[in-house]
């Protein structure tokens, strides 16, 4: 039996003279964040900047609130997230740094610089080994993410309609992935081209290292023979035509997902907040947002990813369902609201490889902070 992990917890309760910025500092130090040694540590604060048009994503005022504490005790913090594999408002830095301006995200409201971890493209990635993987043996993450000394993942906890739910671990294994490793997350197979979308420049056949991709009659093929599923083509494609095949089992999903999570935290320290406030039935990286499907819970804090999944669901899965909801609508038919939301998925899968592989235990302590 795995040992407890301790896991804190607050509520979204303030007082006078203490709002929720300054209750979350409050909290964090109370949580132990303070064990870790900042002094001239670069820190990436690992968070989701929000798709535009979403407006269930995490405000740019916690986000200040934690850098401001690194900043105090000695560290230079960043606020990151890496380039999305689906052609949203944040599929390259650039327009990544204007969803992330458009949101609140800026270096005079947070206090601190905010950058695309994967690179103007979502090619500037470090292979780093997947300590005992199963499903990935070099995992692509966002460089600045690895050139980091520190890492806190900053998670909006919410649900997810393919991997179940969007807690720690995803924010920080799927997040942290370069646009190829996201590929790798969601694909069994190797990339493929739309035909109507692609111009024929070449783009994706000067990038790769074994000319898989052939451009005949003014399009592009990908010659999976030759490819090697490293996805790089993905970034190099001007109009987006090259896409993965989001044919990987869910269940699969969710063990890379752990798996690229190790690859983010093994051998460094790490801290991890998830506010479990506004939690959508859906990711963050929709143009859009649901009604929430319980009310607030608060605030979680840990040194393990795993156990903080673990209590944040479990806490969710003891409130009231909000009328309105998708979840109200759904009705609660399984065991777990996660479940109820998308019973495709299990994000048990994620905590439980987790946990085998030795990122966390699914056993906690809570221990509430006033």
């Amino acid at each position: 039996m795995p040992l407890k992990s301790k896991v804190y917890f607050t509520d979204m309760h303030t007082k006078l003279g203490e709002g929720l910025p300054k209750k979350l500092t409050r909290f964090i130090k109370a949580a132990g964040i303070e064990q870790i040694d900042f002094k001239n540590k670069f820190v990436a604060i690992k968070l989701h900047f929000g798709e535009p048009g979403n407006l269930a994503f995490l405000r740019p005022n916690y986000a200040t609130a934690v850098a401001d504490l690194v900043k105090k005790l000695g560290g230079k913090p960043f606020l990151t997230d890496s380039n999305t594999l689906y052609a949203g408002g944040r599929k390259n830095a650039l327009e990544h740094l204007e969803s992330a301006a458009y949101n609140g995200f800026t270096p005079i409201t947070t206090g601190c610089q905010v950058i695309i971890a994967d690179g103007l493209k979502g090619t500037d990635e470090a292979y780093v080994p997947v300590k005992n993987g199963e499903y990935v043996k070099h995992a692509k993450i966002g460089r600045a993410v690895m050139d980091a000394d520190i890492v806190i993942s900053l998670n909006h906890f919410k649900g997810h309609e393919f991997a179940g739910m969007g807690g720690a671990l995803k924010n920080v294994g799927m997040g942290c992935g370069s646009r190829a490793g996201k590929m790798e997350m969601h694909s069994a197979g190797k990339p493929t081209v739309q035909t109507e979308r692609c111009i024929g420049c070449g783009a994706c056949y000067r990038v790769c290292q074994v000319a898989a991709p052939e451009i005949k009659n003014g399009k592009s093929k990908i010659n999976h023979k030759k490819c090697t599923g490293c996805g790089m083509c993905i970034g190099a494609c001007p109009t987006d035509a090259i896409t993965a095949s989001f044919d990987e089992s869910l269940d699969n999903m969710n063990k890379k997902i752990a798996e690229y999570a190790i690859a983010v935290l093994e051998g460094r320290p790490s801290f991890h907040i998830s506010l479990a406030v506004d939690i959508s039935p859906h990711c963050d990286c929709l143009s859009e947002n649901d009604v929430p499907i319980v009310p607030n819970v608060g605030m979680f804090a840990s040194f393990d990813p795993v156990a903080i999944d673990c209590a944040c669901a479990d806490a969710v899965n003891k409130q009231p369902i909000n009328p309105g909801s998708l979840l109200a609508q759904k009705g609660h038919t399984h065991d777990d609201y996660f479940k109820d939301l998308s019973d495709i998925t299990d994000w048990r899968n994620c905590a439980k490889h987790a946990e085998k592989l030795g990122l966390g235990s699914q056993q906690y302590e809570l221990i509430t902070i006033k």
